[in-house]
């Protein structure tokens, strides 16, 4: 039987600007990524220039793929409906979605 594939995190950011940066990390401690964010290790990324951040909201998955698949929804989605999920606002999070404002 196949092993599972590390841990990965899927996780928004917050940015000094407001702005929220959705990403996902293969690893066991988030908090390494979040730490890479915000002391720039990649100069060219969104987040760059908008540090500090702050991590809002994480979710883990036992394989990258479904985490992957789940950034790009949510990727896709208004600022209502993440600011919905950072919060824990399920009901408003279904409202949003049968309105059809993703």
């Amino acid at each position: 039987m196949a092993q599972p594939q590390s841990d990965t995190w899927l996780y928004i950011l917050q940015c000094s600007d407001g702005s929220y940066y959705t990403g996902t990390y293969r690893g066991h401690d988030l908090g390494v990524r979040v730490s890479e964010h915000n002391h720039g290790k990649h100069p060219r990324a969104y987040t760059a220039r908008r540090r500090p951040v702050k991590c809002v909201w994480s979710e883990q998955f036992q394989l990258a793929s479904d985490a992957i698949k789940r950034e790009r929804q949510i990727k896709g989605w208004s600022r209502k409906k993440k600011l919905a999920l950072i919060n824990g606002d399920w009901d408003g999070l279904r409202n949003i979605s049968k309105r059809g404002k993703a």
